[in-house]
This record gives structure tokens, C-alpha cells and sequence, in this order.
């Protein structure tokens, strides 16, 4: 699954998870298995606040772009996120909605 992130300024903050074809974000299930292979599945079709772009099935993988909500002092890696691949299911991690942590030189 190839997860593609719009920064958004926004108040809520985004969890995401995944199970196979199916991606859960916030607690709402979208199960994504009956888009077949280099079909795509329009985004007002699904009805999410969260999905900011149509649902591609490429070569066998999903492709979508999700909103990244973020608070007023993000980082550059919320504000300029890299793609990301969720090629197991479990938690996806999706960058900080605060500012990003101090690091310590020694």
C-alpha cells in the first residue's frame, strides 16, 4: 500500500493501521479489496474526510493519497512528508503533528 500524504493544517491528528486490503484510519475501516487490478475507485465514492485523492490499484498495490493534519509548529517531515510504503499490516507510522523533537549532540 503506497500511502501519499497532503500536509493540512488541523486540529485532529491521524492514526493509521493496516490489515491486508483494508486501511483503518481514526477507528473508520475502509476496506479497499474489491478494487481490482489498474482500476480506480473515485474518491467521493468513499465518503472519508481523511482521503484527499481517487484509490489507484497498481500492478497489485493500493495507491492513495491521505491529509496530514498538523499543528502550528510541524517539522519540515510533517510539512514536506515522504511517501510511504505499508507493506505489513499493523500500525503505519505518519509523521508528528507537533513540532519535531530536540536532538542532543554529544
Amino acid at each position: 500500500m503506497h500511502i501519499t500524504f497532503t500536509p493540512q493544517r488541523r486540529a485532529d491528528q491521524l492514526t493509521l493501521a493496516r490489515a491486508g486490503d483494508t486501511l483503518t484510519l481514526n477507528g473508520e475501516t475502509l476496506d479497499l479489496s474489491g478494487i481490482p487490478d489498474g482500476a480506480t475507485l473515485p474518491r467521493e465514492a468513499v465518503g472519508s474526510d481523511w482521503l484527499a485523492s481517487d484509490i489507484e490499484r497498481i500492478d497489485g498495490g493500493l495507491h492513495l493519497t491521505l491529509i496530514l493534519p498538523h499543528g502550528p509548529d510541524a517539522g519540515a517531515a510533517t510539512l514536506f512528508p515522504d511517501p510511504v510504503n505499508a507493506d505489513a499490516d499493523g500500525p503505519i507510522s505518519v509523521p508528528a503533528w507537533g513540532p519535531e523533537p530536540a536532538t542532543e549532540e554529544a
